[in-house]
């Protein structure tokens, strides 16, 4: 019997990585840099590191995180680390400044505060293996997690949120920003996901013929859903508990100043 349900976890953990995409290539560039008035600098960065199955990520003071699973067993930091100040010159010594840590498991970026019309932000894409635990913190910026199992974690102030084709256990929140969730396969591969929002929506792309257990909870909105629900408690309450296909693991998602939408992908 323990064999059984050693072979079933392991079909169960094969069927998910199969839904993920292996994702090689490079997006982040510095084009369409310098939104600030001011002088400005930009350059891309890029180092590998073993990978240790665990991984944290603070992008700093202003900047957001891709953080995106492939099948090389490495990790790949790419850092777009953009400057400005009073003169061309001021930006290149302020970048010049800036240093981004990506040893131990850590992903970080650090430098000079920012003084007489000059600052700094840094924007991470990142490369990881498929089978990975994941924290990442943000402010002024977004997250986007993409195609990784284990337990992942993420704190967002100002920025959206994108988690695509996850696998694990999955919490975090954000102020000011939406959600959009992306399932993939037949149910939840692992144990839940429990994702909260502060002044922005929440939107949740499924399947057909998807199988889940879902709560909702909105102050200032409304669910739609493009899916029949076996809702339970009234239809216009705020709080809704209720399940797609034959239900499943969790997904718990909060908002407030927001509606949740579950649609068809």
């Amino acid at each position: 019997m323990k064999t059984l349900r050693v072979v079933a976890s392991l079909a169960l953990a094969a069927a998910a990585f199969g839904q993920m995409q292996d994702n090689q290539e490079k997006q982040m560039t510095c084009r369409n840099n310098g939104s600030n008035d001011r002088p400005g600098y930009c350059e891309i960065r890029e180092q590998s590191v073993a990978a240790v199955g665990v991984l944290n990520v603070d992008a700093g003071p202003n900047g957001g995180a891709t953080v995106n699973g492939w099948s090389r067993n490495e990790v790949l930091v790419r850092a777009r680390v953009e400057s400005w100040g009073n003169s061309d010159t001021d930006a290149r010594v302020m970048a010049s400044q800036v240093y981004i840590d990506a040893s131990g498991g850590h992903v970080q970026a650090s430098g000079p505060a920012s003084l007489n019309n000059t600052g700094w932000s840094v924007s991470f894409e990142i490369f990881v293996p498929q089978a990975t635990s994941l924290t990442a913190k943000t402010v002024n910026g977004g997250i986007t997690i993409s195609d990784i199992r284990g337990n992942l974690s993420f704190e967002a102030t100002n920025g959206g949120i994108h988690l695509n084709r996850l696998a694990g256990e999955v919490t975090g929140s954000t102020v000011n920003g939406g959600v959009n969730i992306e399932l993939a396969g037949a149910t939840w591969d692992g144990t839940r996901v429990q994702v909260a929002t502060r002044n922005g929506s929440v939107n949740i792309s499924i399947p057909r013929n998807y199988s889940a257990h879902f709560q909702t909870e909105t102050v200032n909105g409304s669910l739609k859903s493009e899916f029949p629900i076996n809702q339970q408690g009234e239809a216009r309450s705020r709080n809704q508990d209720f399940s797609v296909g034959a239900g499943g693991p969790l997904i718990h998602v909060t908002t407030t100043n927001g509606g949740v939408k579950l649609k068809r992908a």
